[in-house]
């Protein structure tokens, strides 16, 4: 790790003007060699076409998602957390021989759920309310 941050740290503090003007490249340009370097490195790994044909799937439904508006950062977080949470929850199903009540009588994985549990109230009552608003409101 030592030797890799140094090398950075050599290679980084002449070419810091490169990497400044690099971000003045229009993302037109930027985006196509992007995405060649991209099919370049995953056809590298194991030579299958099927890879390629992945990625441009996958890439298709981050357009969609991008134009649905579908924020990237909880999509990302589910992705890394996701397997690791359920191991975990696997794991501590077994311990209590499958009584998912385990949650709920510890203090504190008690007072995480309820906190949870509030936090989504929080975030979705500003939509209810708005619908409620606009149905009433074509009522009248």
């Amino acid at each position: 790790m030592w030797i890799g941050n140094l090398m950075l740290v050599v290679l980084n503090l002449p070419l810091v003007g490169l990497w400044v003007r690099l971000l003045t490249v229009p993302y037109y340009v930027l985006f196509p060699i992007i995405m060649a370097f991209c099919s370049i490195g995953v056809y590298s790994v194991k030579s299958n076409v099927f890879d390629l044909y992945s990625v441009a799937f996958f890439g298709f439904i981050g357009y969609a998602l991008v134009k649905l508006r579908c924020e990237p950062a909880p999509l990302l977080l589910g992705f890394v957390l996701g397997p690791l949470l359920e191991e975990h929850l696997r794991r501590a199903m077994i311990f209590s021989r499958g009584d998912p009540t385990t949650f709920a009588t510890r203090p504190i994985s008690a007072g995480l759920l309820i906190l949870a549990a509030l936090v989504l109230v929080v975030v979705f009552m500003p939509n209810v309310r708005a619908k409620r608003e606009e149905v009433f409101q074509d009522e009248e």
